[in-house]
């Protein structure tokens, strides 16, 4: 049963931590955010509620969508849900008591050797809370190792995740500088310009933000050459078919598990992946589960490190935020499991060739070019003759097509940038029906 707190209550909890009033608490959270209400009629039944949000609720618009940007549509097997939905899976609490929850402890197990086998690094933890987070981790792990104040990052990258690391490093006397980009990609020259001994890690994106596959190699000798670490966010999808962060030779490698099992939800609950080399192990947040045996001789799991404030001194913990998704973790390892390596290559084979048929198709709009003339996995920019907004909502509100995401938050040089994502969801017919929908729009546009 759930009793609410009674306004006394509040105003005494409010004047315990030295608030005025509640919306001082989240004033962090822009406004936009806040102002919805489904303004319901005070008294109503179950059935009331019931029906009347079913009524709101049909006011969404289910639209064909070619947006990605760090979360992606894809086909899940129905065994992930079937799976993970079993009560002991699903009503599971993180192992604090190891040695009474060796099933969770195994597919805590088999998740970590699925994300070592996919980045093809040497270790990795029990999961994180989601991409953005893990990165942040990374760049923590770096500075921990080698005392450096500096941060050198791709401009490529997903500012999102750079939003993130940040605020890990508020303190002034830490230092992120952007390495700029040169059609869409970085350049590993310019890198090596600007490293020195004061820098502490290197990161970039494969494939970046704009979906362009990067000279991962490259960049992490470059690092490695100045004493620099490494550190790659890498989307797990695409390593079935590009180079690893392993085989590159990264330090650190992390992405978002999403891509793998997990429908988008609205933005949660994710995964983040984080996996690193073996002699960082130690700097690793979260636990890592690793396979025993018990004195008969019996094959067990245990808890090897728990580098987190639970367990060890508060001082001396990797991250005081590193709780594992273990739900989310063992929806990404049935989904490997199922796939396959193969698997996971037709499917990354996939969406890299819809993504090219949907780009060379696109760029026959008159108008329309690709902004950028690299190689790309299964995202790319489109450079349009209007504000890629105007586009999206013409196209949302007539067609019931998004067509990418508006790249406007970038800022000046990106207005008409519009980010298009192929996946294994969408197929031929409904690249040829977004070229219809966009090229529609823009005659439209044009004679106004």
């Amino acid at each position: 049963m759930f009793i609410s707190n009674t306004e006394t209550e509040k105003k005494e909890m409010l004047r315990a931590i030295g608030a005025e009033k509640f919306e001082d608490l989240i004033k962090q959270v822009p406004g936009k955010f806040l102002g919805s209400r489904f303004d319901l009629p005070e008294g109503l039944s179950e059935m009331e509620t019931y029906n009347r949000m079913k009524e709101l609720s049909l006011k969404n618009r289910n639209l064909k969508s070619f947006v990605g940007g760090g979360a992606y549509e894809r086909y899940i097997p129905s065994a992930v849900k079937a799976l993970i939905s079993r009560g002991e899976f699903l009503t599971a609490y993180t192992p604090y008591q190891p040695e009474a929850s060796q099933g969770i402890l195994q597919t805590i197990y088999e998740y970590q050797s699925s994300m070592c086998a996919l980045y093809e690094m040497d270790c990795s933890n029990a999961s994180m809370y989601d991409g953005s987070t893990a990165f942040a981790e990374a760049v923590k792990a770096c500075v921990r190792i080698n005392s450096r104040k500096k941060i050198l990052y791709a401009s490529t990258m997903n500012p999102r995740y750079l939003d993130v690391a940040k605020t890990y490093f508020s303190n002034p006397e830490y230092e992120f500088t952007a390495v700029p980009a040169e059609n869409g990609a970085i350049n590993p020259e310019k890198l090596k310009a600007m490293l020195d001994e004061s820098v502490s890690c290197v990161a970039v994106a494969n494939p970046n933000y704009f979906g362009v596959i990067e000279d991962v190699e490259a960049l992490a000798k470059a690092a490695h050459e100045k004493g620099a670490l490494a550190v790659c966010v890498a989307d797990p999808l695409s390593l079935a078919v590009l180079k690893t962060p392993g085989a590159a030779g990264f330090d650190f490698a992390v992405g978002e598990g999403q891509s793998l099992g997990l429908p988008l939800s609205y933005g949660g609950p994710y995964l983040g992946i984080f996996t690193c080399k073996k002699e960082y192990v130690r700097q690793m947040p979260g636990r890592i589960c690793g396979m025993t045996k018990d004195k008969d001789g019996k094959r067990g799991f245990v808890l090897t490190l728990q580098a987190r404030e639970q367990h060890i001194r508060r001082d001396k913990a990797a991250s005081n935020i590193c709780s594992n998704q273990a739900l989310c973790a063992l929806s990404a390892a049935i989904y490997c499991a199922i796939m396959g390596p193969e698997g996971l290559r037709e499917t990354a084979l996939l969406n890299n060739h819809l993504a090219n048929f949907a780009a060379e198709e696109l760029a026959k709009i008159k108008g329309v070019k690709l902004k950028y003339g690299r190689p790309f996995f299964n995202e790319f920019v489109l450079e349009l003759p209007v504000k890629a907004a105007e586009l999206r909502e013409k196209t949302a509100c007539k067609e019931g097509v998004d067509p990418g995401l508006d790249l406007a938050h970038l800022g000046k040089g990106f207005e008409n940038s519009l980010l298009v994502c192929l996946t294994e969801t969408k197929n031929e017919t409904d690249v040829l029906n977004l070229k219809k929908a966009v090229e529609a729009n823009l005659a439209v546009e044009a004679k106004i």
